[in-house]
């Protein structure tokens, strides 16, 4: 079953494959990169129907004003630019969190996880598609949250609960030994890990 679980992804693949060459290019790409005004009216037209779409185009001619003023900077001379340090740091602790908040780790020993909570073998592989399932819902539900509610909002959430499952496995795993039902509690916390990683971060 896994070759095919598998194999299932180049569906999605090849769905927009066959269907790329029907959707338009980008207005604002169209007006800013190709410099054709006509092309980017009847794309606008396209995505959003007939009408006046003056105020879209002159907003993304006034993008195209600014982009022209604004200097295009290299690597070092991002990390060098005194005007953008502080960015630069939000961007590498978002990033470097994301890398080391432990999704990873949750991934690779849920089987174990699993297996000591005494599931049959042959259940295990699809418990861990229903994580995956978890994950690509609350990602789903976080593109609802985040127009709502900010990114900062959802950062410092979904960390905060994310830290608090942590806590509550690393105890539910060291005391796995002495209470039976412990390993159902670390499963239910292996799914709201990931609920939460996939809301939040």
């Amino acid at each position: 079953l896994w070759p095919w679980l598998l194999a299932s992804s180049g569906l999605s693949a090849l769905v927009q494959l066959v269907t790329l060459p029907f959707f338009p290019d980008s207005p604002s790409y169209l007006l800013i990169q190709k410099g054709n005004e006509e092309a980017c009216r009847k794309a606008i037209r396209k995505l959003w129907g007939e009408g006046d779409h003056q105020a879209e185009i002159d907003d993304i001619m006034k993008e195209k004003g600014a982009m022209a003023s604004t200097k295009t900077l290299r690597v070092l001379e991002v990390i060098k630019e005194r005007s953008l340090r502080w960015q630069l740091y939000i961007t590498m602790t978002v990033m470097t969190t994301l890398q080391l908040c432990g999704i990873n780790a949750i991934y690779f020993y849920s089987f174990e996880v699993f297996h000591t909570a005494k599931f049959e073998e042959y259940l295990i592989p699809y418990v861990s598609l229903g994580i995956g399932l978890c994950e690509c819902l609350s990602s789903i539900l976080c593109s609802t949250l985040i127009d709502r509610f900010g990114r900062k909002v959802l950062l410092w959430c979904g960390y905060t609960l994310m830290c608090s499952v942590l806590a509550l496995l690393t105890m539910t795993l060291s005391l796995q030994h002495r209470f039976f039902w412990m390993h159902y509690f670390s499963v239910i916390l292996i799914f709201l890990f990931v609920v939460f990683y996939g809301s939040g971060p």
